[in-house]
């Protein structure tokens, strides 16, 4: 049997007709560029949310540096983030000037460790940027209490959390602004590039219009030097069908993340599975299991047809492009054993249950 680790045709071939007459209507209007059906999807999207105001952008990276320019964070700032996450994470704390300052990650959900937050600010702090890390929701009680005590804006990376929950409210509602993207493999995936600011704050909302168009108040006059970062009017129409989907796909993956937990422990292996948290509904994006002899145990699972992927193989404050900040290895532990040991098993909403008992078996007989 052969398994893709995601493929998103079974999803095209369940929603192809739905889709036909939204982008026909966009193909006959024309207006490729901030068409109605942005507007439509921003409102739509924030209000699923529990935000106000969404603006759309053109990747799940300009949301956040975006994010963080909207939020006054710039040069000789210093912002909070975990080193475990995509590097996507902290490249939006630097384009937008700023420096990142690392935090361990905690390790049954994989968030930011709060325990070590605190230890972490500086005179120089300005913003604490979380991510809600593979679907789980990072603490945002104690999160939002560290942040109001010393007067830092909060900033989600939500782009692997669309429709996660945080005590029933959905993520991306808390902080001052929350960043998600919309690639193709996401809980809800254009077909192409494509991203948005969630925010409930006017002042906020009214920079990142600014900054994603130029910096334009009017067709040619420009009030702040702004960016070329918007949202195509085709994605819009395409992600407004696929949000009306988003829950029964979430739940979905929920289903099949419970279906391989069980699967897991009958047969009692040495492997450490997913968490969630008692305040958390985690949406897995990711369905990572941590292993010993992992680069062994992914070439036997490859040779029977399966094709794991590790999210993350090295932690962000041992990248080469961030040397300059001079950690070194051993800062960051729990970050750094994570990312020798994890691996991501194929995970989608169409996955069957047939396929699901073959990828266990396969790790059941390499693991014993």
């Amino acid at each position: 049997m052969k398994i893709d680790t995601f493929t998103l045709k079974r999803q095209y071939d369940e929603i192809k007709d739905e889709l036909k007459g939204p982008i026909e209507k966009v193909m006959q209007q024309g207006a490729f560029i901030l068409g109605e059906e942005v507007g439509f999807f921003e409102k739509e999207f924030a209000s699923y949310c529990g935000a106000k105001y969404g603006i759309g952008v053109n990747s799940g990276t300009d949301a956040l540096f975006l994010a963080c320019l909207a939020c006054g964070i710039g040069k000789g700032d210093e912002v909070i983030t975990p080193t475990y996450t995509y590097i996507a994470t902290s490249f939006g704390i630097s384009i937008a000037g700023a420096t990142p300052v690392f935090v361990d990650t905690e390790e049954k959900t994989y968030g930011i460790d709060v325990t070590k937050i605190e230890k972490a600010i500086t005179k120089k702090t300005k913003a604490i940027l979380l991510v809600h890390l593979y679907g789980h929701p990072a603490d945002m009680d104690l999160i939002m209490q560290i942040a109001k005590k010393h007067k830092l804006k909060v900033i989600e990376d939500c782009a692997q959390a669309h429709g996660a929950l945080y005590k029933d409210k959905k993520v991306g509602s808390f902080g001052d602004a929350a960043c998600f993207s919309f690639y193709p493999t996401k809980n809800l995936g254009a077909f192409g590039d494509g991203g948005m600011i969630l925010t409930s704050s006017e002042e906020i909302r009214d920079k990142a219009l600014l900054l994603r168009d130029y910096g334009r108040k009017g067709r040619y006059e420009n009030i702040i030097k702004g960016y070329n970062s918007r949202l195509d009017t085709l994605q819009a129409a395409i992600l407004r069908v696929k949000l009306k989907h988003l829950d029964e796909w979430n739940e979905k993956r929920r289903k099949n993340a419970s279906l391989y937990t069980k699967l897991f422990r009958e047969v009692k292996l040495d492997i450490i599975l997913p968490y969630e948290a008692e305040y958390a509904k985690h949406v897995y994006h990711q369905y990572t299991v941590r292993v010993k002899n992992r680069t062994e145990v992914m070439e036997k699972l490859t040779d029977k047809g399966i094709n794991p992927l590790i999210h993350y193989p090295i932690p962000v404050h041992l990248q080469e492009c961030y040397k300059e900040l001079n950690y070194k290895k051993g800062a960051f532990p729990v970050a750094e054993k994570c990312c020798e040991e994890i691996m991501s098993l194929p995970m989608y909403p169409e996955l069957t249950e047939e396929e699901i008992r073959y990828v266990v078996d396969v790790i059941n007989n390499i693991v014993e």
